[in-house]
């Protein structure tokens, strides 16, 4: 199987991260969102999208 370097690494950063928090999902969103405005990147958040009936249930 090949192996991917550079995705190799990211998972490696990834399961650090992870394990940083204790795997605590909201801590880490937390670590990302406050890297994020500490980076002072300007970022877009888009409002969320609205579904219609249809979409949840499709005929056949």
């Amino acid at each position: 199987m090949l192996t991917n370097e550079i995705l190799e690494e990211i998972y490696q950063f990834r399961e650090a991260h992870a394990k940083s928090f204790n795997y605590d999902v909201a801590a880490m969103f937390a670590d990302w969102r406050k890297r994020q405005i500490e980076s002072g990147r300007q970022s877009v958040t888009l409002p969320p999208k609205k579904t219609s009936d249809k979409s949840l249930h499709p005929t056949a």
